[in-house]
């Protein structure tokens, strides 16, 4: 089995996977991407690409998804599997560029933990038991990783190219995953993405919103391995 490249969400690190890497981990080698070090999609991607072997199963979230995606454009024949979970191949829409400029300037101003808890968070989850627990983790990754990779983070995700065509031309086996209750990158968007790769699966998972990975990470697990195994 190649190994696997895991991509977190903006503000996240590798502990948003911690489920899913302990469960593959025995399976095959797997990796965190880096995607905190530059302000353009490109440029993460071509950062992941250097420090990737050969050939690889990719697998990115939300922010995650957009850098594997460019990953998979600029370096198709290296990803011999591809997931996309809970994310969006379209570039940012112009109401969500209007709000990056106050976003980026409060956490310039020392309000990251503000930015996370008013404007961020609210929208990750749906009601659930572990919603608490889970959110707490969230403001630590991101207070972790601080206000400059917010900002390199935010630019990357306002000017992202579109990668629709991208995804057309994928013909890897492809998993499009995503939770039910996401309001960030809803079902709607899987949908599309799975309409573009021919012979993508698609799995939504119930009672998850925007980090399945973490809300239901038992069902996110099984499918990520049988995706890896298949």
């Amino acid at each position: 089995m190649d190994p696997l490249f895991l991509l977190p969400g903006m503000m996240c690190d590798g502990r948003l996977f911690g489920p899913q890497i302990d469960a593959i981990s025995a399976r095959t080698k797997v990796h965190v991407g880096d995607i905190t070090g530059a302000a353009t999609v490109q440029e993460l991607a071509a950062q992941m690409l250097a420090a990737a072997p050969p050939r690889f199963a990719l697998a990115g979230l939300s922010m995650g998804g957009i850098v594997a995606m460019e990953v998979v454009r600029l370096a198709p024949t290296r990803v011999t599997r591809l997931a996309l979970l809970d994310t969006n191949p379209k570039a940012e829409s112009e109401a969500i560029k209007a709000r990056r400029a106050p976003q980026i300037a409060k956490v310039a101003g020392g309000g990251l933990a503000g930015v996370m808890r008013d404007e961020m968070k609210p929208n990750y989850l749906t009601d659930g038991p572990h919603r608490a627990t889970i959110l707490d983790l969230c403001m630590v990754m991101a207070l972790d990783l601080g206000p400059d990779v917010f900002i390199r983070q935010s630019t990357a995700l306002r000017d992202r190219p579109d990668q629709q065509d991208t995804l057309r031309g994928v013909s890897v086996p492809t998993l499009i995953l995503c939770g039910r209750d996401d309001a960030l990158c809803p079902v709607h968007r899987h949908e599309l993405m799975h309409s573009l790769i021919r012979g993508s699966t698609l799995r939504i998972i119930d009672g998850a919103g925007h980090l399945p990975t973490l809300e239901q990470p038992d069902d996110t697990t099984a499918a990520l391995i049988r995706w890896l195994e298949d």
